[in-house]
């Protein structure tokens, strides 16, 4: 377990070995330590210069050879929370400047992106898509045109998506076709007429610049095609909106 831990802290193996074997000689000469470590003396010589670099090791002057001792264990968490705090700001850093530079370099093409999903666990990567898109968006909402044969299949990997969109406040505005449908908060629902089309099963999401179609396949079988374009997702909505203040 030390080992493991440690080397979430970007100590290597024979470090671990060293920094050990240190704790329990205490002062001791390299050629203690790489016995005890049974590491080769020159390799411990060179692990032993890095690690004094890093604060967990120092040494003294015994005649004319270095003598080394181990840092305190509670050192450790110094350095646990130095790389904590670099990886916040490095986290920082990538979402304000590094991935906006780095989207700049991507080949300027409006080709859209195409993704398949099957099954309950695809629907349900895809309806956690929807929130998390949605979430991130301006409006925080999205729009669906949802047929009343699929309802019943939809949320079932998912059960508590509406709950879950409601708590991150994410309005929806979906056009039924066909009857039905839940009344659910955030949620304007509006109808049309299935043509007695009830039996085919379809659901389409427009959460720009996504949309997803989700369709059942033979025995009731999900499947799912997202496509990322905001040209094609835009022009969805379009027609959503136009729709939506005829009805």
């Amino acid at each position: 377990m030390i080992k493991q831990v440690l080397e979430q802290l970007d100590f290597e193996a024979r470090e671990v070995d060293i920094y050990c074997a240190l704790l329990s000689l205490g002062m001791a000469s390299i050629r203690e330590i790489a016995d005890k470590a049974q590491v080769n003396r020159g390799t411990t010589h060179e692990l032993l210069k890095a690690m004094v670099k890093r604060g967990v090791v120092s040494y003294a002057p015994k005649g004319k050879r270095r003598h080394y001792r181990a840092e305190d264990p509670e050192k450790l968490l110094s350095l646990a929370s130095e790389k904590q705090e670099s990886l916040r700001h490095a986290s920082i850093q990538l979402a304000n400047q590094v991935i906006p530079d780095l989207n700049r370099l991507k080949h300027g093409t409006d080709a859209a992106k195409v993704s398949y999903f099957e099954g309950d666990d695809g629907i349900e990567r895809v309806l956690k898509d929807i929130l998390k898109t949605a979430e991130n968006s301006p409006a925080k909402s999205y729009n669906v045109y949802s047929s009343r044969a699929i309802r019943k299949y939809l949320y079932r990997p998912f059960p508590n998506y509406t709950m879950q969109r409601v708590k991150r406040n994410i309005r929806v505005k979906a056009i039924a076709i066909g009857p039905g449908g839940e009344e659910a908060p955030l949620s304007e629902r509006k109808w049309i007429d299935d043509k007695n089309s009830g039996a085919n099963a379809s659901y389409v999401a427009i959460y720009p610049p996504k949309c997803a179609m989700i369709s059942l396949q033979e025995g009731n079988y999900p499947s799912a095609v997202v496509i990322e374009s905001e040209a094609i997702s835009q022009a969805l909505n379009i027609s959503f909106e136009t729709l939506w203040q005829l009805l």
